[in-house]
């Protein structure tokens, strides 16, 4: 045989096994995407027969009670949300905090724990006071297997499951173990919910005794979404005041004509545009220092970085990372910017209006709901640096306007953003579902 036939042989044969090869591959792939569809579907799945075969075994066993017997359980609730320390968690926290001064309620926050859990938060709400325990959140089965067992150990009488995703992943647990009373807490106007995800949360909805949205904007959203109207509420966010009246309140003209904005490095912030609107003031004679207080995502804030070197802002734009002193920030300079793509309500600029800055935030659902516009604040166009720019451009030139929508915003604040008055709905609305059940 010739050297040129063996040589096609050779090329034949290796034809054959790479078709082969890739044919196995191509197998085990789609063996991997089923068995990853068959857990996705898995924890739904498991409720959905839980819940019927309890229905059917519930008429055999005379009325027994649904949440168990246990002496202490009358007054106990479970706060279920992500230990991001996201605005969700923050809400939490300080449901939890205000609820443990009631003698009506014991309170209890669940942490789903995330690699961007940070311990000595952890900590220091333990140190405050606050049962906190965390679940493992490295499978959503783990997670719902966790809590479950977790809700059978503490028998609660409500469940209050905080945020995407974690309000799926409660909601299974809180069917699992039984809770009587389940509430799910929608704390944003866009989240990332797919087809398969939004069937799962209409489904777990006809469980759930009340949906909550944390702002008018946001009940509105889960109307759109087709979740029920009748069962479906708004109770505003609410900050807590008292560091910006234990603080000495700073005259705001003595103030630093500076640019705050605390949030965390996520796709939801948007703080490019802020940056690039930075650039433009520059541009135009104006030189503020920009103070940018949060942790998040490394993605980008590494982007922001490069974006602050690209235009030679490395002077003026400050990344400060997680800062425990944002009332004082916020009270020794003028200005607070949200520069976001959406929201659900939004506590960095409740916390700007508390310490009377002139606030400015992106026209989008849940920030449009919270500033009155040339008021108490300056609503200005989405993904625009140059209209950005414009109204920064208004409050740093105009110190008399930017004082008074400073003053309006700090009054609306006392009055409308305190988390007494948030403690206060929630509350209200846990007794109204524990008279229910009783």
């Amino acid at each position: 045989m010739s050297l040129e036939k063996r040589c096609d042989v050779v090329y034949s044969e290796f034809l054959l096994q790479f078709d082969k090869a890739k044919m196995d591959f191509l197998h085990i792939l789609f063996s991997v995407g089923l068995f990853a569809i068959f857990l996705s579907i898995l924890p739904f799945i498991l409720v959905f027969l839980f819940v019927h075969l309890s229905k059917s075994r519930a008429a055999f066993e005379n009325g027994a009670d649904w949440h168990g017997n246990s002496s202490d359980s009358s007054d106990f609730i479970v706060h279920f949300v992500t230990g991001g320390f996201s605005g969700a968690t923050k809400v939490a926290l300080e449901i939890v905090r205000g609820s443990n001064q009631n003698q009506k309620f014991k309170s209890l926050l669940v942490l789903r724990k995330k690699r961007s859990t940070d311990p000595i938060r952890v900590q220091q709400a333990i140190d405050s006071g606050i049962k906190v325990l965390l679940v493992p959140g490295w499978a959503h089965l783990a997670t719902v297997a966790e809590l479950t067992c977790l809700l059978k150990k503490y028998n609660p009488r409500v469940l209050v499951c905080h945020g995407f995703s974690e309000h799926l992943w409660g909601r299974y647990a809180g069917l699992l173990a039984k809770v009587p009373s389940i509430i799910h807490v929608e704390h944003n106007s866009r989240e990332r919910y797919t087809p398969w995800r939004l069937y799962q949360a209409r489904w777990l909805s006809r469980h759930t005794d009340k949906i909550v949205g944390v702002s008018e904007g946001v009940r509105q959203n889960l109307l759109r979404l087709n979740f029920p109207h009748d069962n479906t509420i708004a109770i505003n966010n609410g900050i807590n005041l008292e560091p910006y009246r234990s603080l000495k309140y700073t005259n705001f003209k003595n103030r630093a004509p500076n640019i705050v904005m605390a949030a965390r490095f996520a796709k939801q912030k948007d703080h490019l545009t802020l940056i690039r609107a930075v650039g433009e003031l520059v541009k135009r004679g104006f030189s503020p220092d920009v103070y940018l207080a949060g942790t998040g995502n490394n993605r980008h804030s590494s982007r922001a970085e490069s974006l602050v070197t690209e235009l030679e802002l490395s002077e003026r734009v400050h990344f400060l990372g997680f800062c425990n002193s944002v009332p004082d920030l916020l009270l020794s300079n003028q200005i607070c910017v949200l520069s976001t793509h959406y929201e659900g309500m939004p506590l960095s600029l409740s916390e700007g209006m508390a310490a009377g800055c002139a606030v400015i935030g992106s026209s989008v659902v849940g920030v449009k709901e919270m500033i009155n516009h040339e008021d108490d604040g300056l609503l200005v166009e989405p993904n625009s640096p140059k209209a950005l720019a414009d109204g920064l451009e208004v409050l740093l030139t105009d110190v008399n306007f930017s004082e008074r929508l400073g003053l309006k915003a700090r009054e609306r604040a006392k009055n409308e953003l305190s988390t007494e008055g948030m403690v206060d709905r929630y509350e209200h609305l846990i007794g109204s579902l524990l008279e229910r059940k009783l």
